[in-house]
């Protein structure tokens, strides 16, 4: 059996080394000129450090199994802290306890100062389909709470809002609170408290590990090679892929499809049309991390800041890189790496300047939350267009579409952030759940 997986990301990788290991015969197409996708590595002022996601959720296994799985199990290491903060009415302030912004501890939100006014929760009927997160959340615990926590927490990890963010796909943990969320996360402050760590890095960066899985399953991997078309015929499969002007074809016996929303719809027009109709119409954000080398410490003790949009300001959020991994303060020299998230979704007008002026509004948020701030050394701006897809309201339903129309075409599978999460082992488990299913229709002859 000869399968193509077509995306190099986490994704297409875990899914070709599932298939690999199976004794599957596999190529691997990625129209980039690199593998890992939104993970990955690069030299600022001379230190290697990670330009994409830098952390994985350790609480879900799929990430962290498969760096133990390619060889890096003793790398992995986790946060010195994870003490979070927003930036809001002048100063960093400690975040309380919440679930996805819902907070859990009234009394530590109102000595936070987050919030000017202690909320009132409100218990209210449960919508009988799905809504926006805002639309659920501001009778029940009131708009403040939505701007001020529930808002940068979104923006942290989709770069998207509130009011558009679907409360099913994207915020499935306030969902399961219930009619009375602040009442329900406040109850949960009684259950007995994890002390396993929730955060995991890599010592070197997160973005070693595409290259890991490469190697570890001796991975068959053509960069550029973007696929222009795929399309079943009798005997299975052809990929076509390559410059216009040079395109090679590979004859499979299945594809998986491991690409974003809009590539994927491309390639689905013609085999499964209303699939691609449905993934069309997934919008993406885009963002940048800007990353700099300060020659000091950070006058900060918490792993960073989230900033509530409402405040206007260019950042969304800062990580003090150096103060969160032990490993990287070690090879700095008393230095330090903070990086700043810029964008959130219909807002990508700052990313079109140059990488010096990103920078300058970057350093200038960053000064003003923290007072001071060291000279900065060198800085890196890594932009990611379209980088972060929106479940938007309706999301879940869009989802159960494309795989039943994905379903009715034997040999086809599609797999990424697009679907049920976009967190580093969400993305793992798609890739190895089309795998799975992969393998089982090839054996009932599919």
């Amino acid at each position: 059996m000869r399968v193509a997986v077509v995306g190099a990301g986490m994704a297409g990788l875990s899914a070709a080394l599932d298939l690999r290991e199976a004794g599957v015969d596999v190529v691997v197409l990625e129209g980039a000129d690199r593998v890992g996708g939104k993970l990955a590595l690069g030299d600022v002022g001379g230190v290697r450090v990670d330009l994409g996601a830098e952390a994985m959720l350790a609480r879900r296994p799929e990430a962290v199994d498969l760096a133990r799985r390619v060889g890096l199990g003793e790398d992995l290491t986790h946060p010195e802290t994870v003490a979070a903060a927003v930036w809001t009415h002048g100063a960093i302030r400690p975040l309380p306890p919440t679930v996805m912004g819902v907070p859990s501890d009234l009394d530590a939100l109102q000595r936070s100062g987050i919030v000017t006014q202690r909320p009132v929760g409100r218990r209210l009927d449960m919508p009988q389909q799905d809504v926006s997160v805002a639309e659920f959340l501001v009778p029940r615990v009131g708009q403040d709470v939505v701007d001020r926590l529930v808002e940068p927490l979104l923006g942290g990890v989709y770069a998207g809002h509130a009011d558009r963010l679907s409360l099913e796909a994207a915020a499935a943990q306030v969902a399961a609170l219930g009619a009375d969320p602040l009442a329900a996360a406040a109850r949960a402050t009684d259950a007995p408290t994890r002390t396993d760590p929730v955060f995991a890095g890599i010592v070197g960066g997160v973005g070693r590990l595409p290259q890991a899985v490469v190697d570890a399953g001796g991975l068959d991997v053509r960069v550029g090679a973007t696929v222009r078309s795929v399309a079943r015929d009798a005997d299975g499969w052809e990929v076509h892929h390559g410059p216009t002007t040079d395109v090679s074809t590979e004859r499979v016996d299945a594809v998986v499809l491991a690409t974003p929303a809009p590539a994927t719809a491309r390639l689905l027009g013609d085999v499964a049309p209303q699939a691609a109709f449905a993934l069309a119409g997934v919008e993406y954000a885009s963002m940048a991390i800007v990353t700099l080398l300060l020659d000091g410490p950070v006058p900060s003790e918490a792993s960073g800041f989230l900033v509530p949009p409402v405040d206007g300001t260019t950042i969304k959020g800062a990580t003090f890189s150096s103060v969160k991994w032990g490993w990287l303060a070690e090879r700095l020299d008393g230095r330090s790496i903070v990086r700043a998230s810029i964008g959130r979704a219909g807002q990508s007008t700052i990313l079109l300047g140059s990488d010096e002026s990103v920078v300058d509004l970057a350093v200038a948020d960053l000064r003003a939350a923290l007072g001071s701030l060291p000279g900065v050394v060198a800085s890196h701006v890594q932009r990611w267009g379209g980088g972060l897809p929106q479940y938007e309201v309706g999301h879940t339903a869009l989802v159960e579409t494309v795989d039943r129309c994905v379903a009715g075409v034997p040999g086809l599978e599609v797999c990424g952030a697009a679907y049920r999460g976009i967190g580093i082992p969400a993305v793992i488990a798609s890739g190895q759940e089309a795998a799975l299913r992969t393998l089982q229709d090839a054996a009932l002859g599919g």
